[in-house]
C-alpha cells in the first residue's frame, strides 16, 4: 500500500527498512517510488531524501528495476538541481558503482561455474552482438534441444542480463545529466566510463548507440541554449571537457576498428575545434592527426593519409621547438624523441611515395557528377586537415624535400625515393626495388604500403618504357615487373592496371594479344595525356614533369613546330637585318623610361586601388555580419515562434487529453451509478426484467422511472393480499367467537376455584413469613441493645471534636471577613473620592463648554443681525429695480395687445371696438408686496433673534399676527399681468368660484396667462442672496410663440371682485399666436 504524499521521508526510510527485513524488497521499492515521484516531495529537505535515494537505488539495482530508478532519478534531479548538485552527483555515483559491482560478481559466478574451460572473462560475452536483443531464434531452438550447459550460455544466463542493466545505466545517467551546466563535469565522466564498458566488454553496437547519443545531447545542447543551466558552448572549459570526451571516443573506435563511427568523432572533434576560441594542446592534435591518418590508411585514401602524416610530423616539430624553447609546458605537448622523428619521417616519405599515380576510381563516364563530389569531398577532408588548399602528390614531395625529410628517413626510404623520382631505369627499377620491398615487407607497419607501392612502380616502369620503346613483348615486360615472392603480381593484373591506366589517360598503351606485343601510342594527333604532359586529362595530369625524359615524342614535335618555327626566323632576322637589334633595343629603352615615368603614378593608383579593395572589403564584411546578425535575429525568432507554437500545440494537446479524460471519467462515473442503480433495483425489487436494457441508453430518470413502476406495482400486490388475509382473518375470528361463547360459564368457574386456591396458599405463606422476621428482628434488637452506651458516647466526642474545629474555622472567618470588610471600605471611599474628583472635573468642563457656546451663540447672532440688515437693504434695492422692470412689461404688453386687436380686425373685417387702452400699472393692479418683518425674514434670523431676545421677538410676532392682510392680496389682477402673490390665509377664499385656479406656490393666474417673473423672483429671492439677476422676465414674444397654433376662445374678464363679465372683451383673443412675420405689422 503505497504511503500518502505527506508522509515524511524518515518514516518512509524507516519502513522500507522494515520490509527490507522480512524480504518483501518489491513492496518497500513500491514504497520508495511513489514517494519519491510525488510531487509532495519537493517540498522536503535534500538532507532527508538523501538516503532515501541511496536506498531506493539500491533497491533498483537489486531487483533490475531501471524504469522505476529512471523515473525517481529524474524526479530526484528536478527536486535538487537548483539547491544542490552535489547530492545528485552523489546518488548518481552510487548507481553506477552498484551495477559495475553487480557485473563483476555475475562474471565471478560465470568465472566460478566454467573456471576449468575458459580463463578470458569477456570471451562469450563479446559473442552477443546486441544487448537489446540477446534472444535469437537460434538461440532459443538450441536451448530447448540441448540440456548441456556452455560457456556461451551460461553467461547469456548470468553476466548478460547485468551487462544490459549495466549499459541501460549508462545511458539513464546520460540523459538525466544532459545539457546542464551544473552537471557537466559528471556527465562527461560518465561518458568516459561508458567508452572503457564498449572497449572492455567489445560492445560495438552499443558504442555506436552512444556515439549517436552523445551526438544528439549536443546538438540539443547548441539549440537549447536559452534554457536555464544551459550548457555554454562558448567557455572554453565545457568546450575543451567535450574535446577530451570526443577524443576518449575516437580512440575508442580505433581500439574497436570502428571506422566509420571514428571518422565522424573526427568530424565531431573538428567542429568543437572551429568553436573554440583557445587552440587546442598539441598532445590533442597530435592524437587528432594520427588517429585521421589510420582512418585515410583503412579507407585506402593514400593521399589524406599522406597530408594527415605530414601535419602530424609538423606538429611533431612544433612541440619540439616549443619545449626546447620554453614556450610550452611539457604537458601540453606530446613525448618525442630523436628516433619517433626518424621513424615518423619515413612514413611520412614512404606515404608520399604510395600515392597512387593513376586512379583507382570511376571515371567521368560512369558516373556524371563524379568530379563535383570528388571535389565535395575532397574541400571537406581538406578542412578537417586543416590546410586552405587540397593536397596532391607533387606538393607532398616538394614539402619532403623543403624541410630535409630525407636525412631523417630511413636508408632504404631514401634509396626508394632515389629510385622512384630521381632516376631513370626502366630496365632495372623492379630489380632495384624489389629488396626494398621485401625489408619494407617485413615491418607490419609498413607493410601496409607494399600494395599502394606497386601500382607506383608499375606506372613509373610504363612511362619509362614509354620513353624508350615504341613497342615491346608482353612477356618482356611481365619479366620486368618481378617481385618478390610474397608481392608477386599475375599477368591478370597488370593488365588490368594497363587498362585502367589508358582508360583514365594516364597511360597510351595497346595490346596485340595476337602477336603478344606492347605498342606505346606515337600518333601525332593523339590527346592522350601521356603523349601531352600537361594537359587536364587524366588523373596524373600533376605528375607529368616528375618522370625523366630522354626526348620528345612525335606528338611534342608537332605540336611545338610553330614555336621552333618562330624561334628560327627571330634569330635570322637578328642576324640579317642591321636594324633590327637596334630598334629593339630602342623600344626596350622606351618601354623602360614609359615604364619609369608612370611608376609613381601607377603605385599611386595601385595604393589607391587597395584602399578601395580594402574599404570594399570591409563594407562587404559589414554586410555580411550584419547579414549573418539579421539571420541569426530571424533564426531566433523562428525558433522562438516555433517553440511558442509547440508549446501552446502541447498545452492544446494537454487540454484535450484532460477534457477527454474528464469526460471519459464522467462516463464511467454515470455507468458506475447507472450500474449501481440497477444492482439494486435487481435486488430490491422483484418481477423487474432487466436482461433486454442496454446500459449506454439508461439513465438516472429512466432508472428512477422503473423503480417507482416496480414500486407501484409491488405496493398494488400487496394491497390486494393484505385485504384478502384481511377478509380471511375476519371470518375465522368471528366463527372462534361463536364457538367460544358456549364454554364461557365453564371457564368463569374454573378461574374463580382456580383463583381462591391460589388466594389461600398465598395468605398461609404470607403470614409465615411475617412470624418469622418478627421474631428475628426482636434477637437482633437484644444483641444491639448493649451497644447502645458505646455508641451514645463516641456520638458526643464526635460532636464535641467537630462543634470545636468548628468555632475554631468561624473565627477565623470572620477575621478574614472583617479584613475583606475593611480592604471594600477603603476601596469604596477611594472610588467615591474619585468619582467626586471625575464628577468636579466634568462640571468645570461643562461649564467652559456652555461659556464657548455662548460667546459662539452671540457671535452667531451678531454675524446674522448683519446679514439680515444686508439682506434688507438689497430688497429694497430689488424692489425699486422691479417696480422699473414691471412698467416696462406692463407697456409692451399693450402694444402688443394693440398689434393683436388690429391684425384681428383686419383678419376678421369686423370692428369690434376700440382697443382698450391700458394705463401704467395703478397702485391697485400693482402686484402685491410681500411683508418682510424688519431684521431678516429667514428663520436663522428669526432663531438668532428669539435666542437674543426672547420677550422683543414675542411681542414682534403678536403684533405680526394681529396685523390685517394688504386689501390688495384679496382681489386677483385685473389685467393679464396682474396676478400677484396670495398670502396662505387668504387662498381659501380666493379659490371660491369660477376664478383662475391657483398654482403650487398660491399664485393664480388665467389660463392663457403665464405666472410673472416678479412673483416668481420673489419667492426665490428669499432664500437666496443675488440670484433675482436670473430672474428677469421674458419678453411677450417667445411667450406668445410657446402658445398652441390653434385659437382659444377669449376667457371672460374678471372684475376686482373676481365675477366674470357678461360682454366680450374689447381686445384680441388671449392665447392666440401670431406668425413672427405679422407681429411688427400695424
Amino acid at each position: 500500500m503505497p504511503p500518502p504524499p505527506h508522509t515524511k521521508p524518515e518514516n518512509v526510510l524507516k519502513r522500507a527498512q522494515e520490509l527490507i527485513g522480512v524480504n518483501q524488497q518489491q513492496a518497500a521499492l513500491s514504497l520508495l517510488h511513489e514517494h519519491v515521484t510525488s510531487k509532495r516531495t519537493r517540498n522536503n529537505p535534500i538532507a532527508s531524501i538523501e538516503p532515501v535515494m541511496l536506498l531506493f537505488v539500491e533497491l533498483c539495482v537489486d531487483l533490475r528495476k531501471g524504469k522505476s530508478a529512471k523515473d525517481g532519478l529524474y524526479s530526484y534531479k528536478n527536486t535538487a538541481q537548483n539547491t544542490n548538485v552535489g547530492t545528485i552527483e552523489l546518488v548518481l555515483k552510487k548507481f553506477i558503482e552498484l551495477a559495475e559491482a553487480k557485473v563483476t560478481d555475475a562474471q565471478s559466478k560465470a568465472d566460478a561455474v566454467h573456471a576449468e574451460n575458459e580463463t578470458q572473462t569477456g570471451t562469450s560475452v563479446a559473442n552477443v552482438d546486441d544487448l537489446e536483443a540477446t534472444e535469437t531464434p537460434e538461440s532459443i531452438l538450441l536451448s530447448t534441444v540441448s540440456g548441456e550447459q556452455s560457456r556461451d550460455r551460461t553467461d547469456r544466463a548470468i553476466v548478460t542480463p547485468w551487462l544490459k542493466f549495466l549499459w541501460e545505466t549508462y545511458r539513464t545517467v546520460l540523459d538525466i545529466l544532459k545539457n546542464n551546466a551544473r552537471l557537466e563535469v559528471m556527465y562527461q565522466s560518465t561518458a568516459h566510463l561508458a567508452f572503457s564498458f564498449c572497449q572492455k566488454f567489445a560492445r560495438k553496437t552499443e558504442f555506436r548507440r552512444l556515439c549517436e547519443l552523445l551526438r544528439n545531447h549536443l546538438q540539443n545542447a547548441a539549440k537549447y541554449q536559452q534554457q536555464i543551466h544551459a550548457i555554454n558552448l562558448s567557455d572554453p572549459d565545457t568546450l575543451q571537457r567535450h574535446l577530451d570526451t570526443r577524443f576518449q571516443q575516437l580512440n575508442v573506435a580505433a581500439e574497436l576498428e570502428l571506422w566509420q563511427e571514428a571518422f565522424r568523432s573526427v568530424e565531431d572533434i573538428h567542429t568543437l575545434l572551429n568553436l573554440s576560441k583557445r587552440p587546442a594542446k598539441n598532445v590533442m592534435m597530435a592524437n587528432y592527426f594520427e588517429k585521421l591518418s589510420t582512418i585515410f590508411l583503412v579507407s585506402e585514401n593514400y593521399l589524406f593519409h599522406a597530408a594527415a602524416y605530414s601535419r602530424y610530423l609538423n606538429l611533431l616539430r612544433l612541440s619540439v621547438a616549443a619545449v626546447a624553447a620554453g614556450q610550452s609546458n611539457k604537458k601540453d605537448n606530446p613525448v618525442v624523441t630523436d628516433a619517433d622523428l626518424s621513424k615518423t619521417a619515413s612514413f611520412v616519405i614512404l606515404s608520399a611515395l604510395s600515392i597512387p599515380v593513376i586512379s583507382t576510381q570511376r571515371s567521368r563516364g560512369a558516373l556524371v557528377d563524379a568530379d563535383a563530389a570528388r571535389q565535395n569531398k575532397n574541400s571537406r577532408l581538406t578542412s578537417l586537415l586543416g590546410l586552405s588548399t587540397a593536397p596532391s602528390r607533387a606538393s607532398l614531395l616538394k614539402e619532403v624535400n623543403t624541410k630535409g625529410l630525407l636525412k631523417r628517413a630511413r636508408p632504404e626510404i631514401r634509396e626508394l625515393y632515389q629510385i622512384l623520382e630521381v632516376d631513370f631505369h626502366p630496365l632495372s627499377i623492379c630489380k632495384k626495388i624489389s629488396p626494398i620491398l621485401a625489408q619494407i615487407g617485413q615491418d607490419p607497419e609498413m607493410g601496409k604500403y607494399v600494395q599502394p607501392l606497386q601500382q607506383v612502380i608499375l606506372t613509373r616502369l610504363f612511362q619509362q618504357l614509354s620513353q624508350v620503346y615504341e613497342s615491346v613483348e608482353l612477356n618482356y615486360v611481365l619479366n620486368l615487373a618481378q617481385f618478390p615472392e610474397p608481392f608477386q603480381v599475375s599477368r591478370s593484373t597488370i593488365e588490368k592496371f594497363i587498362m585502367n591506366g589508358c582508360k583514365k589517360g594516364d597511360l597510351a598503351i595497346r595490346i596485340d594479344h595476337s602477336t603478344g606485343v606492347l605498342s606505346f601510342d606515337s600518333d601525332v594527333f593523339s590527346s592522350a595525356k601521356a603523349l601531352h604532359p600537361g594537359s587536364g586529362a587524366g588523373s596524373a595530369g600533376s605528375e607529368a614533369g616528375s618522370v625523366q625524359r630522354l626526348q620528345s615524342t612525335p606528338a611534342e614535335i608537332v605540336r611545338s613546330q610553330l614555336t621552333r618555327l618562330a624561334k628560327a626566323l627571330f634569330t635570322t632576322c637578328q642576324y640579317v637585318d642591321p636594324d633590327f637589334n637596334e630598334d629593339q633595343r630602342k623600344a626596350r629603352a622606351a618601354a623602360l623610361q614609359r615604364a619609369e615615368a608612370g611608376a609613381d603614378q601607377e603605385h599611386l593608383a595601385v595604393l589607391e586601388r587597395r584602399e578601395i579593395i580594402a574599404k570594399k572589403k570591409q563594407s562587404a564584411a559589414s554586410a555580411l555580419a550584419a547579414k549573418e546578425k539579421e539571420e541569426a535575429t530571424r533564426k531566433r525568432i523562428r525558433q522562438q515562434e516555433a517553440q511558442r507554437a509547440e508549446i501552446d500545440r502541447l498545452a492544446e494537446e494537454q487540454r484535450e487529453r484532460d477534457a477527454r479524460r474528464i469526460k471519459a471519467e464522467q462516463a464511467r462515473v454515470q455507468r458506475e451509478e447507472v450500474e449501481k442503480q440497477l444492482q439494486e433495483l435487481k435486488q430490491g425489487m422483484k418481477g423487474v426484467d432487466l436482461s433486454e436494457l442496454d446500459i449506454d441508453e439508461l439513465d438516472t430518470g429512466r432508472i428512477r422511472a422503473m423503480k417507482l413502476a416496480a414500486l407501484e406495482r409491488e405496493k398494488n400486490e400487496l394491497g390486494t393480499k393484505l385485504q384478502q388475509a384481511g377478509r380471511k382473518l375476519d371470518h375465522l375470528e368471528r366463527a372462534y367467537r361463536r364457538e367460544e361463547a358456549k364454554h364461557l360459564e365453564e371457564d368463569y368457574q374454573q378461574q374463580r376455584k382456580r383463583d381462591v386456591e391460589e388466594y389461600d396458599k398465598m395468605r398461609k405463606d404470607t403470614l409465615e413469613e411475617s412470624e418469622a422476621k418478627h421474631k428475628s428482628d426482636v434477637a437482633l434488637k437484644k444483641r444491639l441493645t448493649r451497644l447502645v452506651p458505646v455508641y451514645e458516647d463516641f456520638r458526643k466526642r464526635v460532636s464535641s471534636e467537630r462543634q470545636a474545629e468548628f468555632e475554631k474555622r468561624r473565627k477565623a472567618a470572620a477575621k478574614e471577613l472583617e479584613a475583606k470588610k475593611q480592604a471594600r471600605v477603603r476601596e469604596f471611599k477611594e472610588r467615591r473620592a474619585r468619582e467626586k474628583r471625575e464628577a468636579e472635573e466634568r462640571e468645570q468642563h461643562e461649564r467652559e463648554e456652555a461659556e464657548r457656546r455662548e460667546r459662539e451663540e452671540a457671535e452667531e447672532a451678531a454675524r446674522a443681525e448683519e446679514k439680515a440688515q444686508k439682506l434688507a437693504e438689497d430688497k429694497a434695492r430689488r424692489e425699486e429695480e422691479r417696480k422699473k422692470l414691471d412698467e416696462v412689461a406692463e407697456r409692451q404688453r399693450q402694444r402688443e395687445l394693440e398689434v393683436e386687436a388690429r391684425l384681428e380686425a383686419k383678419r376678421s373685417g369686423l370692428q369690434r371696438g376700440p382697443p382698450v387702452a391700458r394705463d401704467a400699472p395703478s397702485e391697485s393692479t400693482a402686484p402685491p408686496k410681500i411683508a418682510v418683518k424688519q431684521g431678516g425674514g429667514g428663520w436663522r434670523e428669526r432663531e438668532a433673534a428669539k435666542r437674543a431676545n426672547p420677550e422683543a421677538f414675542a411681542a414682534s410676532e403678536a403684533a405680526a399676527a394681529a396685523a390685517p392682510a394688504p386689501a390688495a392680496a384679496a382681489a386677483p389682477a385685473a389685467s393679464r399681468g396682474g396676478s400677484g402673490y396670495l398670502p396662505p390665509a387668504l387662498r381659501g377664499t380666493a379659490g371660491s368660484g369660477a376664478g383662475p385656479k391657483p398654482d403650487s406656490e398660491g399664485r393664480s393666474f388665467s389660463r392663457g396667462d403665464r405666472p410673472p417673473m416678479e412673483s416668481r423672483s420673489d419667492s426665490r429671492d428669499e432664500g437666496r442672496g443675488d440670484s433675482w439677476q436670473r430672474s428677469a422676465p421674458r419678453p411677450r414674444d417667445e411667450s406668445e410663440r410657446a402658445a398652441p397654433s390653434f385659437s382659444r376662445p377669449a376667457a371672460p374678464e374678471r372684475t376686482a371682485s373676481g365675477a366674470s363679465g357678461d360682454a366680450p372683451a374689447a381686445g384680441p383673443t388671449k392665447g392666440k399666436w401670431v406668425p413672427p412675420h405679422l407681429r411688427n405689422k400695424q
